[in-house]
């Protein structure tokens, strides 16, 4: 029979602590879920960790093994090989509180026959604190699509604990640019927050973050200047949606700013974003250009 949930894990020299992860999905009082891990070309002891791991034997557990590409060929990858209806994104050195399984269980139940619903999401909470990821708020549950939830009425801030139908994420995957080896996950969210799916949103802490010195996190202006032509298609998915026009701005302005960074044609550029966002043109120009000076700075100090 196949799971309800894949909780999938991309994982590169995460050894130290992917752990703390495999104990808490050992705790899950909901058992329907397998776990998948794409090693993602790790050079220490993961993959001998989730050989022991899947020895055994205490949950469903598959792992692969492919050169270091990135997290987003990682999760193309998972969605390949998932067997579950829902998509679960775990990061190695994030854990689960123990009902979390079963809490997104019983909210999807509620929703998996509306064919508008791509899934739910819970909230992030820090470790050491127990608070949610960008402050507390006040709402219970929230249906919308993942743009209106960012940037409508309800604004939920901080990072959230998104689960797709796999079925969803297979018919938008993301984009595998040749020496691009970071993609931002929001550039799939706004695509298919773009074609109206809705997620619904409980405030429930089910995914327990540490932001480590070595995550995606930590060096995320660093990745997306070293990755500008994903990045730049990120903030154009962003620019697609419905939002307001502030934040419409905003994402014009780091569209350029990051296809100027990757030496995109002008022209392409401004066809691809049309007449208004082009308007941000010269903003983004600037903007590259304070970029540029930085990482020439950084690499002398280097």
């Amino acid at each position: 029979a196949m799971p309800l949930i894949t909780v999938f894990t991309p994982a590169y020299n995460r050894g130290y602590i992917i752990g703390q992860l495999y104990e808490s999905l050992c705790r899950q009082s909901f058992r329907d879920f397998e776990w998948i891990v794409v090693d993602d070309g790790s050079t220490d002891d993961t993959g001998t960790l989730l050989e022991k791991f899947a020895a055994e034997k205490k949950i469903p557990l598959r792992f692969f093994r492919q050169e270091n590409g990135g997290k987003h060929r990682a999760i193309n990858r998972g969605t390949k090989e998932a067997r579950g209806e829902l998509f679960f994104i775990v990061d190695s050195d994030d854990f689960l509180s123990d009902d979390a399984l079963a809490r997104v269980a019983f909210h999807y139940g509620n929703v998996k026959n509306d064919p508008t619903f791509c899934g739910v999401s819970g909230v992030r909470a820090h470790a050491s604190t127990g608070e949610k990821i960008g402050g507390e708020e006040s709402w219970t549950l929230l249906d919308s699509t993942f743009a209106e939830a960012r940037f409508g009425k309800r604004r939920i801030r901080g990072d959230l604990a998104e689960i797709y139908r796999t079925d969803v994420l297979r018919a938008f995957p993301f984009p595998e640019i040749p020496g691009e080896k970071f993609c931002p996950e929001m550039l799939v969210w706004y695509q298919i927050s773009r074609k109206g799916y809705k997620l619904r949103f409980f405030y429930e802490k089910i995914y327990i973050c540490e932001y480590r010195a070595d995550g995606l996190s930590a060096k995320i202006k660093k990745l997306c200047f070293a990755n500008p032509r994903g990045t730049a298609r990120a903030h154009l998915e962003k620019f697609r949606n419905k939002l307001p026009p502030e934040h419409k701005l905003k994402a014009a302005t780091q569209f350029w700013r990051y296809s100027f960074i990757s030496r995109r044609p002008f022209f392409d550029a401004a066809k691809a974003i049309g007449p208004a966002g082009t308007l941000c043109a010269p903003v983004g120009l600037a903007l590259a250009c304070v970029s540029r000076f930085k990482n020439m700075r950084d690499r002398v100090a280097a």
